[in-house]
């Protein structure tokens, strides 16, 4: 049953509607994972921060997902298949989250995640342009 459900799938894919559908869907599953992952591992809830009006959060989890977004698109425009866009934007990701903590640590003198939190926007507006200007190199080097 399994099986049949796949070759299903991959037969909607060769369509251009059923393949945009599928990277959208793909995307949009992806994104709202991968921003639950950042949730895990900020000191902050983004959406609590965002509802109370914290721009330097909402400046910081803007620039996440527009990262996020931006390294998929790499991956979409340069893999042969919904699944190889699956792979390399997961190892995307991977990157990004892995800048996120390198950021944190190159940065001794304050904590960036307390310095957001407490909106300090100077932070979240360069912790925002840090996850855009990475998802272009990660993105390049994925897609």
């Amino acid at each position: 049953m399994g099986r049949e459900r796949v070759k299903e799938i991959d037969q909607l894919l060769t369509y251009p509607l059923g393949m945009m559908l599928g990277y959208f869907s793909v995307a949009v599953l992806q994104l709202v994972v991968y921003l639950y992952c950042f949730e895990l591992v900020t000191r902050y809830k983004c959406w609590d921060e965002i509802r109370k009006g914290n721009v330097a959060v909402a400046m910081a989890t803007g620039g996440k997902v527009f990262g996020i977004c931006n390294i998929m698109r790499f991956t979409i425009s340069g893999s042969s298949s919904v699944y190889d866009t699956m792979i390399w934007s997961f190892v995307g990701f991977l990157l990004l989250l892995a800048a996120y903590f390198l950021f944190e640590f190159l940065t001794p003198v304050f904590s960036i995640d307390k310095e957001i939190q407490e909106d300090n926007r100077a932070v979240g507006l360069f912790s925002m342009i840090i996850s855009i200007s990475l998802s272009y190199v990660i993105g390049a080097s994925v897609g």
